[in-house]
């Protein structure tokens, strides 16, 4: 299955799901890795994956802008969106889960994604 790639500024790529089937095959990819993964707190967007181990606050920032860009709580407020951060280490599975759908393991960290900073993104492309 083919992800969205991008490359941020550093060089450092990071992978974003396309759909439910594409989120999910991307979460395997990494599960139990120790990868920065990233998903909107609200239901709807794409599991962004860093595709570098301790990767920096810049990286993970931009991550975060693009990761929020692409969500249905963008689309639909158009204000900050809030994105939890976790590692591959920190997701399971649920049992007759449906596609695109993973458990956090533990508490992921929130980080609030600025509707200045992703206004700025989308300018750009």
């Amino acid at each position: 299955m083919k992800f969205r790639e991008i490359k941020l500024k550093s060089g450092t790529n990071i992978f974003l799901g396309k759909n439910a089937e594409s989120n999910d095959e991307l979460v395997k990819k990494f599960r139990g890795k120790e990868n920065i993964i990233m998903h909107t707190v609200a239901s709807g967007s794409p599991f962004c994956v860093i595709d570098k181990i301790n990767p920096t606050k810049e990286e993970i920032k931009e991550a975060g802008i693009i990761c929020a860009s692409k969500s249905q709580d963008w689309r639909d407020n158009k204000n900050d969106v809030d994105i939890h951060l976790f590692t591959g280490k920190d997701v399971k599975k649920p049992i007759l889960a449906k596609a695109g759908t993973w458990k956090i393991i533990g508490k992921a960290e929130v980080i609030n994604v600025k509707k200045k900073d992703i206004e700025k993104l989308t300018r750009q492309i």
